[in-house]
């Protein structure tokens, strides 16, 4: 039996709650420094909460340290992976090899340490990849959002012995990530410090090899969201255990929606299919809300390369999000218009449609009446056959505000007698200890029955992460006098016990305390480009300096972001995001010859350019600074 665990984002404390509460299975969430996302920094305390109430429910909590280090954060970066062995999170997703050595470090000051998992910026693809990151004590790797399912499974079966990870919903990096520049090269902004300026969010012109231009004020690098719900089981059965939702930087009605819609969708799955696969945490949600993916923030959606190269990834006409489609405009008055279609709106909701200029226009509702809407302000090139798009549900917001899961574990409870008392044991049906707690009261027959007031203390577990699902009375201990306090004592006494094996189990199985010498592991060119480019590695330090040339790297140069990318074009991105392919004119796969001349360059609207290459054997395009 395989375990499957659903990953969700945590911006903050608050989102990280609300997604162990709504079904998550583990959090993922960056501290104050050091993370892929700079925005989205938390302080140790918050972090030490979310572990301490993660735990509660088996649940686990992994801390991002990928970005890439400069030397002058060496020692800062140390002690922040020591603070968070100490406070006892279960994973560190890094980049940066010199966290290696640091963890070792951190295992000698505080005695035990977090797994290791590689991050998604490490550009991991093969299977010859994830051989190497296994044998440097890596427990997991996230994979490329790029690959197909076929890809995963062949990964899957050649490297056995480590739990991959893949991303199954939210915004999509158009390059590989972990080796995309374009931000530091046009805004000294790191993608690989957690900085990225969204440069594949931009309008670009498309001009050929003679100036002609191709297309104009498009968004060609722009991808629609991924969304995998409907191939869980797909996944799962290639191997994939861990379903990552991409959002560090989404609020908490984000994290309430979309973790609750994948955790029903693998409940549904574990339901059908018990003997294959098992949840990694434990406890079950009451949803106080129907989840609609459709209604939270998402550019259109795509299942990107899961099934191979397919024409509909992109969103070339806007980088914002459209939402959920809710019609068609029908009539259009002066100060309003009606909707065909069997939508509901709200005063307050905010909706938007596509130009004949293919540009995004938005406004907002501020009177509903069915389904005549009166906009705040009429928006120009509103008409009637015009497809309306709703990106702000007022309703759906408002009833993710109020209170939207509860989530429980259920417990048995027992009474019985012992020699000087009463003992009260809790069993939970996923652990094989069960918590117990004593206490010492002479036995007194009883007066009048023990029976329902027993049931009804025990029973009081509101406050609690457990919900009751029986209590048993052994040995006639109803016939002897117990007075409620006592039981109440015991109940919380052995809540508390339970709580405590919980941890321990936890604990137990994500802590390592002591870590296996390094298997030999030769740094190789894992990608072709990778050897035309040495900063690709991404090295930034001293220490990753060290760990390259301990491993067999010759070829060692400095990360571009610390001068690396010396060449006068420089690779800024590789994608397998095809703009020839998109545009139907990959000849190879049935498009129509094209009538430019190449190479063909990205033009920004300040006049930059970026030279196109199309890698048609491996099926690849890369982005040129020029």
């Amino acid at each position: 039996m395989r375990t499957l665990e659903l990953l969700a984002p945590a911006k903050d404390l608050e989102c990280g709650l609300a997604a162990i509460n709504h079904g998550a299975d583990a959090v993922y969430i960056g501290a104050e420094k050091f993370g892929a996302r700079a925005a989205a920094g938390n302080s140790l305390a918050d972090i030490q909460r979310l572990t301490d109430y993660a735990h509660q429910f088996g649940a686990k909590v992994f801390v991002t340290v990928n970005t890439i280090v400069f030397e002058r954060e060496l020692q800062a970066t140390q002690q922040l992976i020591t603070d968070l062995a100490r406070i006892g999170v279960d994973a560190l997703l890094v980049q940066d090899m010199a966290t290696l050595a640091m963890r070792r470090v951190a295992l000698g000051e505080v005695g035990h340490v977090p797994q290791l998992h590689a991050s998604t910026q490490c550009d991991t693809r093969s299977a010859e990849k994830v051989r190497w990151l296994r044998q440097l004590g890596f427990t997991r790797v996230v994979l490329a959002r790029e690959l197909s399912v076929e890809e995963i499974s062949a990964i899957h079966r050649e490297v056995p012995d480590v739990e991959l990870e893949v991303f199954v919903h939210g915004a999509l990096c158009v390059s590989y990530s972990g080796v995309c520049y374009a931000s530091q090269h046009c805004f000294q902004r790191s993608a690989n410090r957690g900085e990225c300026a969204q440069f594949c969010r931009m309008k670009f012109d498309l001009l050929d090899a003679d100036g002609q231009l191709i297309e104009h004020d498009r968004y060609l690098l722009s991808m629609k969201d991924l969304c995998q719900i409907d191939h869980l089981e797909e996944l799962a059965d290639a191997g994939a255990s861990s379903f990552k939702i991409e959002g560090r930087l989404k609020d908490a009605n984000y994290v309430k929606n979309v973790v609750s819609a994948y955790s029903r969708r693998l409940d549904e799955l574990v339901a059908r299919r018990p003997d294959a696969y098992r949840r990694a945490s434990f406890g079950t949600v009451a949803y106080q809300f129907e989840p609609s993916l459709r209604k939270t923030f998402n550019r259109g959606f795509t299942h990107y390369f899961l099934h191979g190269r397919q024409p509909d990834i992109a969103s070339f006409d806007t980088p914002k999000a459209l939402g959920e489609y809710v019609g068609t405009v029908k009539e259009v008055r002066r100060q309003s218009f009606n909707v065909a279609g069997t939508a509901s709106f709200a005063n307050g909701d905010g909706l938007c449609f596509l130009t004949d200029g293919r540009t995004l226009e938005g406004f907002r509702v501020n009177r509903a009446v069915g389904n005549r809407l009166y906009p705040f302000k009429m928006p120009q090139g509103l008409k009637a056959g015009v497809g309306l798009y709703r990106n702000n549900d007022v309703a759906f917001e408002k009833a993710l505000a109020g209170p939207t899961a509860c989530r429980k574990m259920g417990v048995h409870l027992s009474l019985d007698l012992t020699a000087d008392g009463f003992a009260l044991t809790l069993r939970v049906p996923f652990l094989n200890e069960e918590a117990r707690a004593t206490v010492a009261f002479g036995h007194q027959p009883a007066k009048k029955p023990q029976a329902d007031n027993i049931v009804k203390q025990l029973s009081k577990l509101g406050a609690t992460p457990y919900t009751c699902q029986g209590v048993s009375i052994l040995n006639h201990a109803d016939r002897h006098f117990i007075p409620s306090s006592l039981l109440s004592d015991l109940r919380r006494e052995g809540v508390e016990a339970l709580d405590a094996l919980i941890r321990k189990h936890v604990e137990q199985a994500g802590r390592l305390t002591e870590l296996p010498p390094m298997a030999p592991a030769v740094a190789r060119a894992w990608q072709p480009e990778y050897k035309q480019h040495p900063y690709l590695y991404n090295i930034s330090n001293s220490m990753a300096r060290s760990f390259y040339e301990a491993h067999g790297l010759t070829n060692i140069r400095p990360a571009f972001e610390v001068g690396g990318g010396g060449a006068e074009a420089p690779l800024l991105m590789r994608c397998r995001h095809c703009i020839r392919f998109a545009l139907g004119h990959c000849v190879r796969r049935g498009g129509e010859q094209p009538t430019w001349r190449e190479p063909l360059t990205l033009r920004l609207g300040d006049g930059r350019r970026f030279r196109l290459e199309f890698d048609c054997k491996a099926c690849q395009m890369a982005v040129y600074g020029l």
